[in-house]
């Protein structure tokens, strides 16, 4: 059994430590958002009234922030000198936003969410769906942060090279399509590593596009990028694609299973279909656990609406897990599916004909 017999004192005392990590999230939000964590990085023991003058804050604040910091173990206090230090450890998750562990930005997803909530109990109220635009903006910025370097950290590395022969045709010029590709961070890790290659990227949220074709001016990759505003079951097949991906977003279809049809039809003979999904096993008890906690709340308050708000509205959800996954692309005609990677947070699979 998953809850084990326990008191109920026991329980509120689980029930506090969630409620003082919400406090914290906002906690962490608020010393990125002003530099605190920058701040103390590197530095040594530092007093509340040295780290207010550095990063320009009132004292009586930062100091209220820090006791906060510091009972919730991210900072550490020293009683003789009534000083605090960020432990380097823990700058690559606080600090150091190249880092693939890097976090703060990750709040903003639960903030959103706490936003949508009328909307959201509206949902179950009725079984309406929520589209992807239809949410706090918040959301989009939070979850591009995070998968930006998740993928930044693995994509062009590991996955990519753990495909057969995708490398290679890759190195030679390719043509590929990166489906829901949203502010575009892993159309342009792509672009970038991979210079005789064109890319699409494929999205129908607007707003995330605009985002993406300046992140490829920034690149400097805007003439081998194209971003287009199609749904999953509508972009040009365009002669042919030698490499489809969908990161992190085939479960937030409304049809995965069209969507995995059209991309059977786009794809070249010998193309390979790129599929990255949340890390998931094929019963809710091989996903017990923080990550799975993670993600089965953001399937219910952002995968699961979205593809209510689509057509056939399948909601796979976001640990629809390798035996459901096998299923849609079987039903959409591929023939051979293989876990090419995984990772604590993702499986990889490579689909092809």
């Amino acid at each position: 059994m998953a809850v084990q017999e326990r008191s109920t004192e026991a329980f509120v005392e689980q029930v506090m430590g969630d409620l003082a990590a919400c406090y914290g999230g906002v906690m962490i939000s608020t010393g990125h958002k002003l530099g605190l964590y920058r701040a103390l990085a590197g530095h040594g023991p530092m007093s509340s009234f040295e780290l207010a003058a550095r990063a320009g804050c009132e004292e009586r604040y930062v100091r209220e922030w820090l006791n906060s910091q510091v009972a919730g173990g991210y900072l550490a206090y020293h009683d003789e000198s009534e000083t605090y230090e960020l432990p380097a450890e823990h700058v690559p998750v606080l600090v150091d936003e190249a880092s693939p562990l890097f976090m703060p930005p990750a709040f903003e997803i639960p903030a959103s969410m706490w936003f949508d909530q009328e909307s959201t109990l509206d949902a179950f109220r009725t079984g309406a769906g929520i589209p992807w635009g239809d949410h706090d903006d918040r959301l989009y910025c939070g979850i591009s942060a995070i998968y930006g370097n998740f993928y930044r950290a693995s994509l062009v590395p590991e996955w990519l090279p753990a495909l057969d022969g995708v490398v290679e045709k890759l190195q030679r010029g390719a043509l590929v399509a990166d489906v829901g590709c949203g502010y575009g961070y892993s159309t342009l890790l792509m672009a970038s590593a991979f210079e005789q290659s064109r890319f699409i990227g494929i999205d129908t949220h607007a707003p995330s596009l605009e985002e993406a074709r300046a992140n490829a001016e920034s690149a400097g990759v805007g003439t081998r990028v194209d971003f287009q505003r199609a749904d999953a079951k509508s972009y040009p097949a365009a002669g042919g694609y030698d490499l489809i991906c969908f990161f992190d977003c085939l479960h937030d279809l409304g049809d995965p299973v069209g969507a995995a049809r059209h991309a059977f039809e786009s794809l070249a003979d010998d193309g390979t279909l790129m599929v990255v999904e949340p890390f998931a096993g094929d019963t809710v008890s091989d996903n017990l656990g923080p990550i799975g906690r993670l993600y089965y709340t953001g399937s219910t308050n952002l995968c699961v609406p979205h593809s209510r708000s689509e057509e056939v509205g399948l909601a796979l959800g976001a640990q629809a897990g390798p035996a459901r996954l096998a299923a849609v692309f079987e039903e959409a005609g591929f023939g051979s599916i293989r876990t090419a990677y995984e990772t604590p947070f993702n499986i990889v699979l490579e689909v092809r004909r």
